[in-house]
């Protein structure tokens, strides 16, 4: 009794013995992942101290689908609230969807604008631009010239991109106009529907105060409409508008090195 208790007694220990080679190979291998990971995190920051050019070659690309992503998120939050539905429905004269469709037109030029000068700036920083590139163009035009002329060039450089984006903010500010005519488009409606001499009428009230109130509605939404979408869209000919100084410098810059 005393001998088979002493082996099993044993057994325990000599399973824990057989055990540790296996967990110490396991505590290896974790060990060399996260080390791994650690080497991979640590070579990324070195990455972003160094300022590496390759990871901000699509930046303005990333900052105008941050700005449009979060305004899209609040837009989806104001269908969930409900709010939206009454803008559409209270819609009678169609000009929210008139508002829109600007914004719409001016949202679509400003994707395009940014992803044109990304790629311009990503041939500004590349040692042999493509040969159609506005900066390779601007290069060519500058070379064996003089210090005025090449003034002159860059000047000739600011119109053009500046014309750029001249339809953006155009269509910014007649978001804003067509705002304004909404509100004065609703308050005819609402003034249409009082009439002084059957006011004293009970029966006619209730068709007084539904073109009123509809008026109001007509008024106050295209109103707000047009001022939410006219920040939305400057927020984004904001974002391109220092997009193209920074293309026109670095253009500039390159030009004047020897």
């Amino acid at each position: 009794m005393d001998t088979s208790a002493a082996i099993t007694l044993d057994r325990p220990p000599r399973a824990l013995a057989a055990a540790a080679p296996k967990a110490g190979s396991m505590g290896a291998e974790i060990g060399a992942r996260v080390g791994g990971q650690q080497d991979r995190l640590g070579g990324w920051f070195a990455a972003l101290s160094a300022d590496d050019p390759s990871l901000y070659r699509y930046l303005l690309v990333l900052r105008f689908g941050t700005i449009n992503l979060v305004a899209f998120a609040l837009l989806g939050a104001a269908w969930v609230q409900g709010w939206l539905t009454s803008v559409i429905v209270t819609d009678t004269t169609h000009l929210v969807a008139a508002i829109t469709g600007v914004f719409i037109v001016g949202l679509a030029m400003c994707a395009r604008i940014a992803l044109q000068l990304s790629d311009e700036l990503n041939q500004v920083r590349a040692r042999h631009p493509r040969p159609t590139s506005r900066v390779a163009a601007y290069l060519a035009s500058i070379a064996s010239r003089d210090g005025q002329s090449r003034a002159l060039l860059a000047s000739t450089l600011k119109l053009k991109l500046a014309s750029r984006l001249t339809p953006v903010r155009h269509l910014a500010n007649s978001l804003v106009i067509l705002g304004l005519i909404g509100t004065v488009v609703g308050f005819i409606i609402a003034l249409s529907g009082v009439d002084p001499e059957t006011a004293a009428d009970v029966s006619s009230i209730g068709p007084m105060v539904s073109t009123l109130i509809e008026g109001m509605s007509v008024a106050l939404y295209t109103t707000l409409v047009g001022a939410v979408l006219n920040v939305w869209l400057m927020l984004n000919y904001r974002l391109i508008e220092s997009g193209t100084v920074r293309l026109l410098t670095a253009i500039v810059e390159r030009g004047e090195r020897p």
